[in-house]
């Protein structure tokens, strides 16, 4: 299995709350400083940290899987590196692709509890790279499938939810966190605006304000 599950570290979850219910998403997971949101397609959790922290405001980019010994060795069969380690939240894959890029694949702890979400929303992981052609391959590598080219890069399709996006950057990071809309905007925009987020478009994507600053996109499929 496959799943896009980026991290957004933040001093400020309870904020985060009314904006991922506005767009369309389902608390599934309530646990101390973690929190996590399914969306008609893919995951986002959220972790705490401390106001200031250095990560506060950030999002990581990952994903979630099944079986992470077999993960590892196929991913490794198809020629990128990866390994099983044991992290504070269980034991995940750490892959590292040729571009010095590095993400975790952790074990999911439960399947989608998408029922009640908006199927038109789905969460998209963003991939910065120098090594555009590279970074997509390896994305094939981990189980990912080409779904189309855009004018920003390739987008790849998941097989649990989600889409995974490479785009041309001077170094290799994880990108801001993004949606993806199937459906019209003007009624994602008033729901939104309903719940006193700021919200604005931009030609065809909206820009919607994000809690620890900054905006996230949202952008029509």
């Amino acid at each position: 299995m496959l799943r896009v599950r980026p991290i957004v570290f933040t001093s400020r979850p309870e904020a985060w709350e009314p904006l991922l219910a506005a767009l369309g998403m389902i608390k599934t997971v309530d646990d101390g400083g973690r929190r996590e949101f399914d969306a008609g397609s893919g995951r986002l959790a959220l972790q705490q940290v401390s106001p200031g922290a250095v990560e506060d405001g950030s999002t990581v980019f990952g994903v979630e899987i099944g079986d992470p010994a077999e993960f590892a060795r196929r991913t490794v069969a198809d020629g990128t590196r990866a390994e099983v380690i044991d992290t504070a939240h269980g034991t995940a894959v750490r892959v590292t692709a040729e571009d010095g890029f590095s993400f975790l694949a952790d074990k999911a702890a439960h399947g989608a509890v998408c029922a009640d979400a908006d199927p038109a929303l789905a969460v998209v992981g963003i991939w910065l790279t120098p090594a555009v052609e590279r970074a997509t391959q390896e994305l094939r590598h981990i189980g990912a499938r080409p779904r189309r080219d855009t004018p920003d890069g390739p987008d790849l399709s998941t097989k649990n939810g989600g889409i995974l996006t490479v785009r041309a950057g001077d170094q290799p990071a994880g990108g801001p966190l993004e949606f993806e809309y199937d459906g019209g905007l003007d009624g994602l925009r008033a729901r939104l605006a309903s719940a006193g987020v700021a919200v604005r478009e931009d030609g065809g994507t909206l820009l919607v304000g994000a809690p620890d600053g900054g905006e996230l996109a949202v952008r029509r499929a």
